[in-house]
């Protein structure tokens, strides 16, 4: 599974530098090439719901497998794209094959994945789309220089040989669709609904996604140029110390979530994200620009493998949870995409502080939620 997800995320970043330039060789402006971009996102929210659902009918493998083979055959085709609305239709079957196996893979870790380590192997699952999403875009703007199509090609190969990796190293694992006498049945969403720390996970995904996966993709190359006078130089490099932040604190979180509990990891992130972000928008100089860009990413990394942890301890190991999961990656997809707009009218409005300033307050009470939330680690099970 390690090895999937370093290269599903290696393919992704080969595509994402490419993919809006790519589309305006169809004769298009910024605004459609940007809809390209955000019909993956859309279809994945959208088709959220009935990914959860295969899964309790066929098996975690069998969606994982099939969504990565969805990408891989809409990858390819969007390589042979004849125009925009090609591209379109394309790239948005792919959003669905992404939430098919994006579900089906976090069903798994979270079934497979013994109480006393959940955070230890969620922090490692998440490093290893780290280092594939580091090294992507780089080996992708390399091979742009063979062709904009190339890069599409060498994902649908790295999405191809992912689903043989997990189809036949994970052959072995028993699926969740067996018989009810050998599992208890699938947990519903309104149990889960039910819970607490599964209520204050929603928002901390939601927070999370608003910020960590839409502003500050969207946001901060934005600011780097408006503000600071920076060219796009400085956006990547601050994408990239926020990774190396994330990086540094993968290597002790998911470990910190195991033996302290996932409820104080989760209020330090939220904590330490959000202030690092409020502060990004009051920044003047480089030099504190990245350095806020770098805590937020430490932030991000202390309450990652803590927020997956929190979820399979809401689960367990006996019950599938397809539907409580997608709904969980459904409030991250919400984030990510209601995040960046909502910031772009205040920037324009109101000015980057506030842009910013609000950022940092969702995640900020994202952490006042878990502060009155009862710890989700079961002390007895570790």
């Amino acid at each position: 599974m390690l090895a999937a997800a370093f290269l599903i995320a290696l393919g992704f970043g080969l595509v994402a530098p490419v993919l809006p330039q790519f589309a305006t060789t169809f004769d298009v402006g910024a605004t459609a090439a940007a809809v390209i971009v955000s019909i993956f996102a859309f279809m994945r929210l959208v088709f959220a719901p009935a990914g959860g659902a295969l899964i309790g009918r066929l098996g975690e493998r069998p969606v994982y497998v099939s969504g990565l083979l969805i990408v891989a055959v809409s990858t390819a085709a969007c390589a042979f794209a004849q125009n925009y609305w090609q591209l379109l239709v394309f790239r948005g079957l792919g959003g669905v094959g992404s939430v098919m196996f994006t579900v089906a893979s976090m069903a798994l870790v979270v079934r497979l994945a013994p109480p006393e380590s959940r955070g230890r192997v969620s922090g490692a699952y998440a490093s290893a789309f780290l280092v594939g999403s580091v090294l992507g875009p780089v080996v992708g703007g390399l091979l742009a220089g063979f062709g904009l199509r190339v890069p599409f090609l060498c994902y649908a190969a790295a999405l191809v040989l992912a689903a043989i990796v997990v189809q036949t190293q994970l052959s072995h694992t028993p699926s969740s669709a067996r018989s009810a006498g050998d599992r208890g049945p699938a947990m519903r969403f309104a149990d889960a609904l039910g819970v607490g720390a599964y209520r204050s996970v929603l928002v901390s995904s939601f927070a999370n996604g608003w910020a960590t996966f839409g502003v500050r993709m969207a946001t901060v190359p934005l600011f780097a140029v408006a503000a600071l006078g920076a060219g796009p130089e400085t956006a990547g490099l601050a994408l990239a110390v926020f990774a190396g932040g994330n990086a540094a604190a993968l290597t002790f979180s998911g470990r910190l979530a195991d033996s302290l509990g996932r409820k104080p990891m989760m209020i330090a992130g939220l904590a330490v994200a959000g202030v690092a972000t409020a502060a990004i928008g009051f920044t003047s100089e480089l030099g504190w620009f990245l350095a806020a860009s770098a805590v937020a990413g430490v932030g991000s990394g202390l309450l990652g493998p803590a927020q997956q942890a929190a979820v399979a301890d809401v689960i367990g190991n006996e019950r599938s949870g397809g539907k409580v999961l997608a709904a969980y990656q459904m409030t991250t997809d919400i984030g990510a995409i209601a995040g960046p707009v909502l910031v772009g009218i205040l920037a324009d409005r109101l000015g980057y502080g506030w842009a910013f300033g609000v950022t940092g307050g969702v995640l900020v009470v994202a952490a006042a939620c878990w502060s009155v939330t009862r710890e989700p680690m079961k002390r007895n099970e570790v």
